[in-house]
């Protein structure tokens, strides 16, 4: 459940692309929409892939987190229904692209997600924000808002590369902007059980975050790779998965603390 202040607000972040980022925001809120929560997907990814991973045309929006950033137009002014129960969005729109640029000049930048999260304080138990795969200004947003980081990690050769930077700038939000900031969930991701490699990440990742590794381990599977592109996450699209499993699994260990 959410804590003692009210909802926990997760910045999903890895800086290193492809590390099924997307994948988890939108299928974990939609775990826990499942088990009776109400989420909220914050798409901070100009890209705007949990946009249309949900079933929600971006195309069709006048405004869009862009808007949240730059023209203090209020969160609930942009969340959309997904169609899915207890499941909403704040789309993105391909005007984010230049947001980090027209952010500069303005006044409290680092602050401007924080201060619109503010605004629906008690309209959900989780929010999960979908930071884009880099560290600037957009991702120093969420983090300034989140109360959680959680890092998808790939078991993969390179994992950890790149979470020493990813640290520092935590580090940084921490001192100066949101004194309570750390990383509180690390995900595996693409993890095949058979593969030695994946094995020996998984001890690797343990190693460097033995408390906050959760036990779940997401699989690699087609499915899981095939949700989006029919706008469904993974627990409609094909509930009884491995993917769809293991989704509800770690939206267990989310509610559970």
């Amino acid at each position: 459940m959410a804590d003692a202040n009210g909802m926990r607000i997760f910045a999903v972040a890895n800086q290193k692309g492809g590390v099924g980022k997307t994948t988890t925001t939108t299928s974990l809120g939609a775990a826990l929409a499942e088990a009776g929560k109400r989420v909220l997907i914050v798409d901070l990814d100009p890209q705007g892939n949990a946009t249309t991973g949900l079933g929600v045309d971006s195309h069709r929006f006048e405004r869009s987190v862009y808007d949240v950033l730059l023209n203090d137009i209020p969160m609930v002014d942009i969340v959309e229904p997904t169609g899915f129960p207890n499941l909403f969005v704040a789309p993105a729109t391909l005007d984010l692209a230049g947001v980090e640029q027209e952010l500069t000049t303005v006044i409290s930048r680092e602050l401007r997600l924080k201060r619109a999260l503010d605004s629906v304080e008690g309209d959900f138990d989780y929010i999960f924000i979908d930071c884009p795969p880099s560290l600037g200004l957009i991702t120093i947003n969420a983090f300034a808002a989140a109360t959680d980081i959680m890092v998808p990690v790939q078991t993969e050769f390179y994992a950890l590369e790149g979470l020493t930077q990813l640290r520092n700038i935590i580090e940084l939000v921490r001192r100066n902007i949101n004194p309570t900031l750390h990383i509180s969930k690390v995900v595996l991701t693409m993890y095949d059980s058979r593969n030695t490699l994946a094995q020996d990440v998984a001890i690797e990742v343990r190693r460097h975050f033995p408390e906050e590794l959760c036990n779940t381990k997401i699989p690699r599977t087609v499915r899981l790779a095939e949700a989006p592109s029919h706008g469904q996450p993974i627990t409609t699209f094909d509930p009884t998965s491995r993917g769809a499993k293991a989704y509800r699994a770690l939206a267990q260990e989310i509610m559970n603390g």
